[in-house]
């Protein structure tokens, strides 16, 4: 029988490094990390903040942690996150992250890019901060994060994020700067499914498909495999109607696009 996956957050965090000196430890390195990530998702957002949830919750914490000399302080708690690796604090957050993402429902995970605004700094010339994130879009939770210096760059951040991420069974869904031969050759190998957004970045594939729905529609989809959905939203006196057509027939592309010298790019270059 398979053994069960670890989902708690101490079972994560607990080969962490512990950069203090082993003499000067009067509380478990878990212990500050569990009191510190439960406050942090409270809604705390400062170190006395933090100590003040792990006072209040004094009771329960004792439940799981050790807490010889009781509720660290919120000086104590500054102290050890400053010195902490934070790539492998990262590592194991990210972890933490996937492995409760996995156990709770819901399929999506969403990988968009997005700059931070007032990043940049015109004095030093330095560039605003662009990110690219992976959500799970069911829970709301961040499962992962790569900074780019620029939004060019997703397409070289989005295979390093798909490296740390659980994708077995799951749709992820990219927008049209991820759709990249490279990007979607990834996915299968990883056990996950993809939708991949096309736009005029991929000027002949656009036009190809473009034509291929249009020509489609004219002639009512006659023996051609497809879905439709339609959805009706109305609002201050507007109704808005969306209709969206799908198909797998993807033959005709492959005779559209021969491989040879006359197509010598493949999709996504």
């Amino acid at each position: 029988m398979a053994r069960p996956v670890p989902t708690s957050v101490a079972d994560h965090f607990r080969t962490l490094p512990d950069p203090r000196v082993r003499r000067t430890r009067r509380h478990a390195l878990v212990d500050i990390l569990v009191i510190t990530l439960c406050a942090a998702i409270c809604g705390a957002d400062d170190w006395v903040a933090i100590a003040r949830v792990g006072r209040a919750k004094r009771t329960w914490f004792r439940g799981c942690l050790t807490l010889r000399h009781g509720i660290p302080s919120h000086d104590t708690c500054g102290r050890v996150f400053a010195a902490l690796d934070p790539e492998a604090f990262k590592t194991a957050f990210l972890a933490w992250v996937q492995t409760v993402a996995t156990l709770l429902p819901g399929d999506g995970i969403a990988i968009d890019g997005k700059r931070w605004r007032h990043t940049f700094d015109t004095a030093s010339d330095n560039a605003a901060i662009h990110m690219v994130s992976a959500w799970a879009t069911a829970q709301g939770l961040c499962l992962g994060q790569v900074k780019t210096a620029a939004r060019s760059n997703e397409i070289t951040a989005i295979p390093k994020l798909l490296e740390v991420l659980a994708i077995t069974g799951r749709v992820v869904t990219i927008d049209a700067m991820g759709c990249q031969t490279a990007i979607a050759r990834a996915m299968p190998t990883k056990g996950g499914d993809y939708v991949l957004s096309l736009k005029g970045n991929q000027t002949r594939l656009h036009d190809d498909i473009r034509t291929f729905f249009v020509d489609a529609q004219a002639h009512a989809f006659q023996g051609i495999p497809h879905t439709t959905a339609e959805t009706v939203d109305g609002d201050r006196g507007r109704i808005e109607v969306r209709r969206a057509w799908a198909t797998d027939d993807l033959a005709w592309l492959a005779e559209r696009r021969p491989p040879g010298p006359r197509h010598p790019e493949p999709l996504g270059d």
